[in-house]
């Protein structure tokens, strides 16, 4: 016999016949039911009792959904909230979802899907096992770092479409992994694609799946990456590459929550939680009309930003470590050690290509070092990517002036940039340039 207790739901709406059916659905479920008519009734139960989940409707009498969604986020941010609103609104939707909803229903009620909310929802992992885990995969006590985990930690308790943007081999995959496996659906299939690396001719049956005999070579029936994942989380990398005729498509099967396979006759139901990441400019490509806009809203519902190496140079140490023991597994040896020389190096070099460029250059170096100790020479790095040092160059070896120039340029700028963080307007102004200027040489320099 299961004596273990039922978990309890908070409903919260004004209508009568809506809370019955959800006390009914919810009944059924196994679970106990709670219902408030307005805002007061409901923070009033939420101080006398605890709850696993809540459901409200948007429009209250003494209120809306909204107020009860930053209530909950504020005294118990634990708890998540789904909303209920009314068909069509879409914008509601995504001002909940960024406020702290997890996730939200449409009026009327689709009795599956809100059975597929709850289920999903109930499944949210303890929080202490989230932050655990994610200070274990995600190194570094910099700044921009604790920011990065606190967010994926909020975003790991959503079901809120994410978009993923930082440079290349920053660690945007990694990210999208983390809010996938610290979320409800860590026990569903996490299916990533590059969607720069599908020939644009078989997009659409490597999304969507076909039926065999569809065309020529499909000799057998072929599930999609939507069916692949569903239950579970599809992560779109460099999803600015998808051409337009497959971004209608996408966007057709992220609103109707289904799709068709090639040849198929009728749709199938997906429930997929979509991540998506590029290292372009997404703003910028929709204003050159390479990506629709209103695909854009439904993806970049909320940004996550990945920091570049250069903004947490402070991690570089401790990211080495890691990677220098890792790399003298299984080899019976100590690990490598660094030369004060070389973590100076290290620590003075632009990094364009991020973490997965740090773990290239020390895995080169692990191999060329002796004595278990990587001196500064035996990194290799690129003289064009090194901080710019006091003192004159040697003209000797200079053999394209327009190109040191140019070269100089760029680190003074990026160093002005980083002790400013970013601040395009600050930066300007330590170099004694107009913003306008500015603007002119990020976008000559490729900085833009």
């Amino acid at each position: 016999m299961n004596t273990s207790p039922r978990q309890k739901i908070l409903i919260v709406d004004d209508e009568p016949d809506i809370r019955e059916l959800l006390e009914i659905t919810l009944g059924r479920m196994k679970l106990d039911t709670f219902s408030a008519r307005n805002l007061g009734e409901a923070q009033a139960l939420l101080r006398r009792d605890t709850f696993d989940l809540c459901l409200t409707d948007m429009r209250l009498p003494d209120g809306t959904g909204l107020e009860l969604v930053q209530h909950i986020q504020q005294r118990h941010p634990q708890l998540p909230v789904a909303m209920i609103t009314a068909y069509g609104s879409l914008e509601t939707a995504i001002n909940a979802l960024k406020a702290g909803a997890f996730d939200f229903l449409t009026k009327p009620v689709d009795l599956a899907r809100l059975r597929e909310l709850v289920t999903t929802a109930l499944r949210m992992p303890a929080t202490g096992n989230v932050c655990t885990s994610i200070d274990r995969r995600l190194l570094g006590d910099s700044l921009p770092m604790r920011n990065l985990r606190n967010q994926i930690d909020k975003l790991a308790r959503s079901q809120a479409p994410v978009y993923i943007s930082g440079e290349s081999g920053s660690g945007k995959e990694l990210a999208a992994r983390l809010i996938h496996e610290q979320g409800p659906r860590a026990s569903r299939p996490f299916v990533p694609v590059n969607c720069g690396a599908i020939a644009s001719e078989l997009m659409e049956s490597e999304f969507f799946g076909h039926r065999k005999g569809s065309f020529t070579g499909a000799v057998d029936d072929k599930p999609g990456l939507f069916q692949a994942a569903h239950g579970g989380t599809l992560f779109l990398d460099e999803v600015a590459d998808l051409p337009l005729s497959m971004q209608v498509k996408l966007l057709r099967a992220i609103q109707e929550k289904a799709v068709r396979s090639i040849g198929g006759q009728q749709e199938t139901v997906v429930d997929v939680r979509i991540l998506c990441a590029t290292h372009k400019d997404l703003d910028a490509e929709v204003a050159a009309e390479r990506f629709r806009q209103d695909l854009y809203y439904r993806l970049n519902v909320i940004e996550l930003r990945v920091p570049s190496l250069r903004e947490r140079r402070d991690d570089i140490e401790a990211l080495a470590s890691h990677m220098l023991k890792r790399l003298a597994n299984g080899t019976g040896q100590p690990a490598a050690r660094l030369h004060p020389q070389a973590l100076e190096a290290l620590k003075n070099y632009r990094f364009p290509g991020n973490v997965r460029e740090l773990e290239n250059v020390l895995e080169r170096a692990h191999t060329l070092c002796e004595n278990r100790v990587i001196e500064a020479d035996d990194l290799r790095l690129s003289e064009g990517n090194c901080a710019v040092e006091g003192g004159m160059a040697d003209l000797t070896q200079i053999d394209n002036l327009e190109a040191y120039l140019e070269n100089v340029e760029r680190k003074l700028i990026l160093q002005a940039l980083e002790e400013t963080r970013w601040n395009r307007t600050a930066a300007a102004q330590r170099l004694n340039l107009s913003f306008r200027s500015m603007r002119y040489r990020l976008k000559k320099l490729g900085l833009d």
